[in-house]
């Protein structure tokens, strides 16, 4: 897969983009009510609207938006259709501009629930995303995930088509969020990188990704919750989240995001705080499969133990992960959810249906094996 995308990165890169909004005719800007009255967006939704003949703005896309959601922001669009589309938020945010890229781009004749079906679109209309929080990625994927209400989970919309034309880092941006949110989308970025090392699809191109990604993140992760004025640590996340997107491009998650896909779904639990519950048994159950690829990652931790044998340093990568979620304050049980053994059947049943993701798991996985990552987090 082709990632063609230009890359703008730096603080005050959102002053720099005049040159980008002269071409066009009509930008739709994809946001949320929080990004919105970020002064910095307000700023370049300014400068925009100064630029650009026409401006729809749609500032409410919800978290872990559903199809119902996206009909709602197309319902809201007027003719003629758009030129560009800028989506500024999180994940969610920006997964649903890379669906509005197709579905509004002229002589498309797309629908969303074509997509749905699988059918791929060729063609989009010119765009530009900038996340505001370090760890989706989903500026580099091909991907786009709705929630499903009607069969309480999640599916995935992919297509190399959605990949952006322009993607711009702003650490400035990410300083507004949360520490948790801050720590949730950070643990988010490390899952996709250390899956997508691990993949039953890794290959060299994402194994590339994933060492530089992982290199960054290491190093700034911590720093970045703890201080959110660190634009440095900050830059460095939002570089460690773009490549764990690209990595997906190339190879793809496994069994962290299979298992996480129905707790959002249903329960409604942030993707991140998902991640972060399942991160620790889900590595630990793959393991004796890749301790090569463990070593090599382990390495990579700035007070790494280089002494240890390839064995010792794959049990010492899990044992990092523990101690991180950790230091890092987020859920380590299911209960802290308020899920109970009695949702266990409904867990395990959806997160064996994720076949997308199960079939990259780099070692045979049962039923009962499922279960049993679970009900370690009881």
């Amino acid at each position: 897969m082709h990632i063609n995308s230009t890359i703008l990165s730096g603080q005050g890169v959102l002053n720099d983009l005049h040159w980008l909004f002269k071409a066009h005719h009509h930008v739709i800007f994809i946001t949320d009510k929080n990004v919105i009255n970020l002064p910095q967006v307000s700023s370049l939704l300014a400068t925009i609207k100064t630029i650009v003949p026409v401006v729809t703005c749609i500032d409410d896309i919800p978290p872990e938006p559903s199809q119902h959601d996206v009909a709602n922001v197309l319902a809201k669009l007027s003719l003629p259709v758009a030129d560009f589309v800028i989506g500024v938020g999180g994940g969610s945010v920006l997964d649903v501009a890379k669906l509005v890229s197709v579905l509004t781009v002229a002589n498309n004749n797309l629908t969303l629930k074509q997509l749905l079906d699988g059918v791929q679109p060729l063609r989009r209309c010119a765009s530009l995303l900038i996340p505001t929080t370090a760890g989706t990625g989903s500026e580099a994927t091909p991907n786009a995930i709705l929630a499903i209400p009607e069969k309480a989970t999640k599916q995935g919309i992919i297509s190399s088509v959605m990949l952006p034309d322009y993607v711009c880092l702003a650490p400035e941006l990410t300083s507004s969020m949360p520490k948790m949110v801050a720590a949730s989308t950070g643990v988010d970025a490390l899952c996709h990188l250390i899956e997508c090392l691990t993949s039953n699809l890794s290959n060299a191109v994402s194994d590339n990704y994933a060492v530089l990604g992982l290199s960054k993140l290491f190093a700034a992760i911590e720093k970045s919750v703890v201080d959110k004025d660190n634009f440095g640590a900050r830059l460095n996340m939002l570089w460690a989240s773009y490549y764990g997107g690209a990595a997906i491009a190339h190879a793809g998650t496994h069994l962290v995001h299979a298992m996480s896909y129905p707790l959002g779904g249903k329960y409604h639990i942030a993707h991140g705080v998902a991640n972060a519950i399942l991160l620790v048994p889900c590595m630990a159950f793959v393991r004796d499969a890749v301790v090569d690829k463990f070593a090599l990652a382990y390495d990579l931790l700035p007070d790494a133990q280089l002494a240890l044998t390839t064995e010792e340093k794959s049990y010492a990568l899990v044992d990092y992960f523990s101690q991180l979620i950790v230091r890092l304050g987020l859920p380590t049980k299911l209960q802290q959810l308020n899920i109970s053994s009695h949702d266990l059947p409904y867990l395990v049943d959806n997160a064996l249906n994720v076949k997308r993701l199960m079939n990259n798991v780099p070692k045979p996985i049962t039923e009962q094996d499922v279960l049993a990552i679970y009900q370690s987090l009881l």
